[in-house]
């Protein structure tokens, strides 16, 4: 049974792959510590596989805490979530950004390199495309200068990862906005404090912890004048990273886009919700510094080289996202 590493396999994202893993029969080690995630996850994540992951309460920030950790196992691979991800803290902490998610990844590969760890897969992001001339985007597309050092830490390490392709091999995965719950609604978007994400945003609103939804900006050049994203289904990006271990090595470095290929503005999320009967309050501000119109991206490459297509649409997000919050309501 194959050990991996899994940084940050505590948060969103990394605690519904640390499913997929463990469901394919990976033994899975989780790095995280808890900046923005609960060890309450654990057990969740018990809860649905029927293992309970090892844990290591560690940062990335520490080289000798990674090495510590790679002397206990024998890891062949690791999937890299461990990052800051608020644009406006970004925005107003660059140093802390660029310290962390620059420095925490440079750590993760001087310890590879170390201790003979061969294969990364990358959490990256659709930012590093900037404000782009044409859609959707495709890993061909001229990567800009993101408008945040959030876009541009991820920008930065993309390029180190690329330059260090003669000593661990890597994927880099640009995802777009991922949404949506695991089916059993036992994990789910939950960050720290007041999110700015827009679902544990609207997640909030319906609870009732937020009297409306801000919607930043209408007047983009859109068909409804709010902002387009290209959002995928948790359950589908999970998949995603498993996928990735199949053909991580094949070459060097590779970027692959992971999305849905369509965009969805913000006015039509409200309405899906309406669509299952929910209805979102919701009040129009002015944009936001460092939010762009609109991006969705061209997935063909992530269907050839990893033979990954999205199985869930819009639908089947929020109706998961309906589903944990009926759950959580039933269990008060």
């Amino acid at each position: 049974m194959e050990s991996v590493l899994v940084t940050g396999g505590l948060g969103y994202i990394g605690s519904h792959t640390t499913v997929k893993l463990i469901e394919k029969g990976y033994h899975v080690i989780i790095m995280d510590n808890q900046s923005n995630s609960n060890i309450g996850v654990l057990d969740r994540i018990e809860q649905i596989t029927g293992v309970r992951p090892n844990y290591y309460n560690g940062d990335v920030r520490d080289l000798s805490s990674i090495i510590s950790l790679m002397d206990k196992y024998d890891f062949e691979s690791v999937i890299h979530f461990a990052a800051y991800k608020s644009v406006s803290s970004s925005i107003n902490s660059p140093i802390q950004y660029y310290e962390n998610n620059v420095g925490g990844t440079l750590n993760l590969l001087q310890a590879m390199h170390v201790k003979g760890v061969k294969n990364l897969i990358f959490s990256s992001s659709c930012t590093v495309y900037g404000e782009p001339d044409s859609y959707p985007v495709t890993e061909l597309t001229p990567t800009q200068r993101p408008k945040t050092p959030y876009g541009n830490s991820k920008l930065l390490c993309e390029h180190i990862l690329q330059d260090s392709a003669s000593q661990v091999n890597s994927i880099a995965l640009r995802y777009f906005n991922p949404i949506g719950n695991h089916e059993s609604g036992l994990i789910y978007e939950d960050p720290k404090g007041t999110p700015e994400n827009l679902m544990p945003y609207i997640t909030g609103v319906i609870e009732g912890k937020y009297d409306e939804l801000s919607v930043w900006g209408d007047d983009y050049n859109t068909p409804d004048g709010s902002a387009i994203r290209d959002y995928i289904d948790v359950n589908d990006l999970a998949d995603a990273h498993v996928k990735a271990f199949d053909v991580v090595g094949y070459k060097p470095h590779d970027v692959i886009n992971v999305g849905t290929g369509n965009g969805v503005s913000v006015l039509e999320i409200i309405e899906a919700f309406e669509d299952e009967g929910v209805e979102i309050p919701y009040k129009i501000h002015p944009r936001r510094d460092g939010d762009i119109e609109k991006i969705y991206g061209d997935i063909k490459k992530a269907e050839k080289i990893m033979g990954w297509v999205p199985e869930r649409d819009i639908k089947d997000s929020v109706r998961s996202i309906i589903k944990k919050i009926e759950k959580k309501i039933k269990n008060q």
